[in-house]
């Protein structure tokens, strides 16, 4: 079973040290997707939402979501983000939004869970800023890539 490195020798939860790791690049990418109504996902690509550009505005929450993730998520490092992209795709199959972040640095740690809390958020603001059109939507879906320094990685859940 792997060592969960949160926790001292005493089990109290502490921030890991990163600091005698080398600095390397670091991209993560984490796809989410939120299911509605053809109707509702219509009115996104229409651009007639009552709250205005959906898509817009989900992207600009999820970049800004993933340069706050060290205030949200309990003992993740601040970090040097060099770059984030939300890219947010109406998909008539589902039907909805898929919607893939990406966030790089060069640093001692990596970035997935910038690029969680951007997929994430993004995902959330789209449900907020159509929920009085529909109230059953569906938000889901997980997948985080990484690359590293040279190592990569993949996790999925749904």
């Amino acid at each position: 079973m792997p060592e969960l490195n949160h926790f001292d020798a005493d089990g109290q939860a502490h921030m890991v040290d990163v600091s005698d790791k080398p600095v390397t690049d670091r991209i993560a990418t984490a796809q989410s997707w939120i299911k509605m109504t053809p109707q509702t996902l219509e009115l996104i690509k229409q651009g007639t939402a009552k709250k205005g550009d959906v898509l817009g505005i989900a992207r600009l929450a999820g970049i800004m979501a993933a340069k706050k993730t060290s205030d949200l998520i309990p003992l993740c490092h601040p970090l040097p983000i060099t770059k984030v992209t939300v890219d947010l795709t109406p998909d008539d199959t589902l039907p909805g939004v898929q919607i893939t972040a990406t966030v790089k640095t060069s640093g001692q740690t990596g970035v997935e869970m910038e690029a969680l809390t951007a997929a994430s958020t993004a995902a959330l603001t789209v449900y907020d800023m159509v929920k009085a059109v529909q109230k059953d939507m569906e938000i889901g879906g997980v997948r985080v890539t990484l690359k590293d320094g040279g190592k990569s990685g993949r996790f999925e859940a749904e």
